[in-house]
């Protein structure tokens, strides 16, 4: 009776164990993926690549070297369920959504401000000609002014908890209604109000998706599933979230981040601007919306992959539910 029991342990414990390893090595390559972008475009290294280049041949190595970092981190916490697992990575991708919507909040209330002291000729009295066509060159009010205010943002996000996707749609709303107010009562209307709103949009649709996922707020259209065990639900949600959700991010991080002239790298490297004159200067931030899209996703569908197969397994739920961005 003894050896039926001793045989079945490791078989028991081999599921989870190689999920976690699955689901870290997905992250870690991931943001391998997102460091040689960035070494690669902006740093001028020539890419990852097992040619004779010695910094290609490092930039590829990462990648190996990420799926081991997983493997030890899964055997060093071997004690770790995959549920423990799940909520701690769906807790680093509320922080990482909380950042974002702090740093477009930040952006765009300065990026306006800067705008309309700009369109009505107030910006040189008050930091002086220089600065003033500083401010109207796309590099430099990336560099020096939106960069700040994500850093800003990362640091609001880990001192407080108070704004989310809620209060961001609140603010599409008002800056809504004040481009009705001032357009039909005062006869007043500027570029840089549309571009405000379409920028709080965006972020609160692309950013929101996540949320939504972590919330179990998206619509199931289905017919079958409903009536399914707790099982099959996690057998369905783990295939869904593996050969759909985490390949549909990959795919948008590859053709989007995958050259110089992708849709997402172009527009972030020439720090691309609307044709609308003195609008406000962040399109090319909403051209990396969608790259913030598919990395909290990606992360969000690991943790949903993590708690599916528990779910599969029979695992109890003792853990607390994430906190909210």
């Amino acid at each position: 009776m003894s050896m039926p029991q001793t045989e079945s342990e490791p078989m028991s414990g081999s599921l989870p164990n190689a999920t976690r390893i699955l689901g870290w090595s997905i992250l870690f390559v991931m943001f391998v993926f997102l460091a040689n972008n960035f070494l690669t475009f902006w740093a001028g290294l020539p890419g990852a690549s097992p040619s004779g280049n010695m910094l290609a041949m490092m930039q590829a190595a990462f990648y190996p070297l990420a799926v081991i970092l997983a493997l030890l981190l899964v055997r060093q916490r071997a004690n770790v369920t995959l549920r423990d697992d799940s909520l701690r990575i769906s807790n680093m991708n509320t922080f990482f959504i909380r950042a974002c919507f702090f740093a477009v909040l930040y952006i765009g209330v300065i990026d306006m401000a800067i705008s309309f002291l700009r369109v009505e000729g107030l910006l040189e009295s008050i930091v002086g000609e220089q600065m003033t066509k500083n401010l109207g060159r796309s590099q430099f009010r990336g560099t020096y002014v939106h960069v700040p205010l994500m850093i800003l943002g990362v640091i609001t996000a880990t001192r407080s908890r108070v704004l989310g996707v809620e209060w961001l749609a609140l603010m599409v709303v008002v800056a809504e209604l004040l481009i009705v107010f001032l357009r039909f009562i005062f006869s007043y209307e500027q570029a840089f109000m549309a571009d405000l709103v379409r920028f709080w949009y965006g972020a609160l649709f692309l950013f929101a998706s996540a949320y939504t996922l972590i919330e179990e707020g998206h619509v199931r259209v289905d017919i079958f599933y409903a009536g399914f065990k707790t099982k099959t639900k996690g057998w369905v949600n783990a295939f869904g979230s593996l050969f759909m959700g985490i390949m549909l991010c990959w795919t948008i991080l590859i053709v989007g981040m995958g050259a110089k002239t992708s849709i997402i790298n172009s527009p972030i490297l020439s720090f691309e601007t609307s044709q609308s004159g003195f609008g406000m200067y962040v399109k090319y931030l909403m051209a990396g919306f969608l790259g913030v899209f598919a990395v909290s996703m990606m992360i969000q569908f690991v943790s949903y992959l993590l708690s599916a197969v528990a779910d599969y397994r029979g695992d109890p739920d003792t853990t607390t539910k994430a906190e909210t961005p």
